[in-house]
C-alpha cells in the first residue's frame, strides 16, 4: 500500500463547507489526514464530509463571535484527541470605497480575518507542543500582498494575518511547529458569482493573469496539502502567492474588480 503523506495526522479547515476549504478538505483527507470540517451550515458541511474517507468530523460555529474559536477548539481537540494541522481558511470580504467604509465593516473584517485565526491558532497550539510539531496554515490574499482597489479593509486584515503568520513562524519554530500563509487570487468560486456577472471582468482578470485563467479551488487546496506535509519541513514564515502570477501585474491594474 502507498504511504499517504498525512496519514495518522489530524487536521482541522475552516470555512469548509465550500470553495476553498472544501477542496482542502478533500486534499487532506486524499492525504490521508483525518479532517475536521468547521463552518456555520451543518448541511453543506455533512455534504463535504460525505465524500471524505478518513472517518471525518463535522463541528459548526460562529468564529465572529470572539469566544467562538476557543469553543469551537475546545470541542474539537476532544473528538479529536490533538490536532496536527490547522487551515485558518474561514474569511470575511468587502468591496467597497474607502469612504464608504464604517466601523462595523472595519471589526468584522479584523474579527474573522484577524481574530478568529489568532485565537483559534492559540487554542490548539499547546496540542501541537505536546505532539513535538504542527502545522498552521493562514489562507490570505493577494489583496494582503499588493492592495487592490475598493478593498482597503478587506486587505489591511489579510496584511496583518501575514504579518502574523511570520510572527507566529519565529515564536512557534522552536516547538517544531511551521506557520504560512496562502495566498490566493481571484478563485473561481461562489463569492466571485456577482463580480463574474459584471461586464469585462472574466477578460479584465485573465488579462491580468500572466496564466490566463482564474484559479479554482483545487489549485489553491494543492498547495495547501503540500505546505501540510513532510515535503514542506524547512518552509516556514512564508506567504506564498497561489495567484497564476497576478501580484506582479494587479499593481497596474484599475479596473472593475
Amino acid at each position: 500500500m502507498t504511504h499517504q503523506p498525512l496519514e495518522n495526522l489530524t487536521a482541522i479547515v475552516t470555512g469548509a463547507s465550500r470553495g476553498i476549504g472544501a477542496a482542502t478538505a478533500r486534499a487532506l483527507d486524499r492525504a490521508g489526514a483525518r479532517v475536521a470540517l468547521v463552518a456555520r451550515s451543518r448541511d453543506d458541511l455533512d455534504a463535504v464530509a460525505g465524500g471524505l474517507s478518513h472517518d471525518p468530523v463535522v463541528a459548526t460555529g460562529d468564529l465572529a463571535e470572539p469566544d467562538g474559536p476557543d469553543r469551537l477548539a475546545g470541542h474539537l481537540l476532544d473528538v479529536l484527541g490533538g490536532v496536527d494541522v490547522l487551515v485558518n481558511n474561514a474569511a470575511a470580504a468587502a468591496r467597497l470605497a474607502t469612504t464608504d467604509t464604517d466601523a462595523s465593516v472595519v471589526d468584522h473584517l479584523l474579527a474573522v480575518n484577524v481574530r478568529a485565526p489568532l485565537l483559534l491558532s492559540a487554542a490548539v497550539v499547546p496540542s501541537m507542543i505536546e505532539r513535538g510539531r504542527g502545522c498552521i496554515i493562514n489562507l490570505s490574499s493577494v489583496s494582503g500582498l499588493t492592495g487592490t482597489p475598493r478593498r482597503a479593509a478587506y486587505a489591511a486584515s489579510k496584511g496583518a494575518l501575514d504579518a502574523a503568520t511570520r510572527s507566529m513562524a519565529m515564536e512557534l519554530g522552536p516547538a517544531g511547529i511551521r506557520v504560512n500563509s496562502v495566498a490566493p487570487g481571484v478563485v473561481d468560486t461562489e463569492m466571485w458569482a456577482k463580480n463574474k456577472a459584471i461586464p469585462g471582468v472574466v477578460e479584465a482578470i485573465e488579462s491580468q493573469t500572466p496564466l490566463r485563467r482564474w484559479a479554482t479551488p483545487e489549485d489553491v487546496a494543492d498547495v495547501i496539502a503540500f505546505l501540510a506535509s513532510d515535503a514542506a519541513r524547512f518552509i516556514t514564515g512564508e506567504t506564498i502567492a497561489v495567484d497564476g502570477g497576478m501580484a506582479h501585474t494587479l499593481n497596474l491594474y484599475s479596473g472593475p474588480v
